[in-house]
């Protein structure tokens, strides 16, 4: 675990906090320390302060994102408004923690990422499930269309997994928030609409007219059972 932060109380009081709850943490200042760190040894999540002098947590997300680091990144910042939630979401955070608050959400919040990401009960580790040009590989987490590997947060893993699990069938938002971002995960509907798109652009289904995730307005969205 690496917590980023500039304020050097919060990121001593985080990394006690995380430590005394099981989580071997680092703690470093910035995105050059947090590149230090990751090259040396990777993490199983990261929690990146939004609002930081110089390279901010947006920059950072983003620029890990682009080089292909796909580490689960939950998002702390000051900022109330669910705009900054959607940005951060969208450029490629996994979770998002409006500050003040509780430090046994955090926990709570970094236990369900991690459960997510590792895949806990979604499918057997040997199933790998082909829809239409997608091979999913559920023992290795990875996807492939057309032989290419595309990589995927584990928040867009875990959206994958739970439409194929129902392919064919309609899921709610209400039903994906459960199944793929959390009971416990503070997800609006917009922000479930956000995710669906980002993961269409990775696995190059067209928004104007998608071959596998299909929405159903007033309803949620379907993976066709096809490909088709």
């Amino acid at each position: 675990m690496i917590v980023v932060d500039d304020d050097p109380e919060l990121r001593a009081l985080l990394r006690r906090f995380l430590s005394g709850h099981g989580f071997e943490t680092r703690a470093v200042d910035g995105g050059a320390a947090l590149d230090r760190e990751l090259s040396r040894n990777p993490a199983d999540a990261v929690v990146l302060d939004l609002m930081m002098s110089g390279e901010d947590g947006l920059a950072i997300c983003r620029r890990l994102r682009a080089a292909g680091d796909m580490t689960p990144i939950i998002m702390l910042t000051a900022r109330g408004d669910p705009i900054d939630r959607i940005i951060g979401l969208e450029s490629g955070a996994d979770d998002y923690l409006p500050k003040p608050f509780e430090p046994r959400e955090l926990v709570a919040r970094l236990a369900a990422v991690l459960r997510r990401t590792r895949g806990q009960g979604s499918f057997p580790t040997d199933d790998i499930v082909t829809v239409g040009s997608l091979q999913i590989n559920f023992s290795t987490r990875t996807v492939m269309r057309g032989g290419a590997a595309i990589k995927l947060s584990g928040r867009e893993f875990a959206l994958l997994a739970a439409l194929v699990r129902s392919r064919g069938r309609p899921l709610s938002r209400a039903q994906l928030i459960d199944r793929a971002l959390g009971r416990d995960a503070e997800v609006t509907d917009r922000a479930v609409d956000v995710q669906v798109a980002r993961l269409r652009r990775a696995i190059g289904d067209r928004a104007d007219d998608p071959e596998l995730i299909k929405t159903i307005w007033g309803v949620g969205y379907v993976l066709v059972a096809d490909g088709a």
